[in-house]
C-alpha cells in the first residue's frame, strides 16, 4: 500500500480496489475470441478438456500455474501476469467475503491474546 503524508491511503489511486475485480479468465476470453480462435481448438491444443478451459474463461475455476504455462505456451501470452491477476482477483473477493472476515477477526483477536 501507497501512503502520502496527510492524504487518505484509500485517496491514492494505487490502493484502489476495482468494483468488480477481473479474472483472467475474461482477459483470456477476449483475446481468443479477437484472435478467432474456437475455445474447443484451443482446448484440443492444450491437451485440456474443453470444459476446464471454458470454466477458466467464464471465471468459474482459477488459473493455477499449470494452465498459465499452457496457455503462454500456445498463445504466446506470459504466465506470470495472469498468475498475478489471479492471485489480485482472489485477494479482493477474500477480502469481500463476510464469513472469512468474521474469522479474521476471531483469529486476530485471539493472536492479541497471545
Amino acid at each position: 500500500m501507497i501512503t502520502i503524508p496527510g492524504v487518505a491511503p484509500n485517496m491514492i489511486a494505487n490502493n484502489l480496489e476495482p468494483a468488480y475485480p477481473t479474472h483472467p479468465g475474461e482477459v483470456l476470453k477476449d483475446e481468443i475470441e479477437y484472435r478467432g480462435i474456437s475455445q474447443r481448438k484451443l482446448a484440443a491444443q492444450m491437451d485440456v478438456p474443453y470444459t476446464q478451459l471454458n470454466e477458466v474463461l467464464n471465471a468459474k475455476r482459477p488459473l493455477n500455474t499449470e494452465f498459465a504455462l499452457l496457455i503462454e505456451a500456445v498463445l504466446d501470452l506470459p504466465a506470470e501476469p495472469l498468475l498475478k491477476m489471479q492471485a489480485r482477483y482472489n485477494m479482493i473477493v477474500t477480502k469481500r467475503n463476510g464469513t472469512f472476515i468474521e474469522k479474521l477477526n476471531h483469529v486476530r483477536k485471539a493472536a492479541a491474546l497471545l
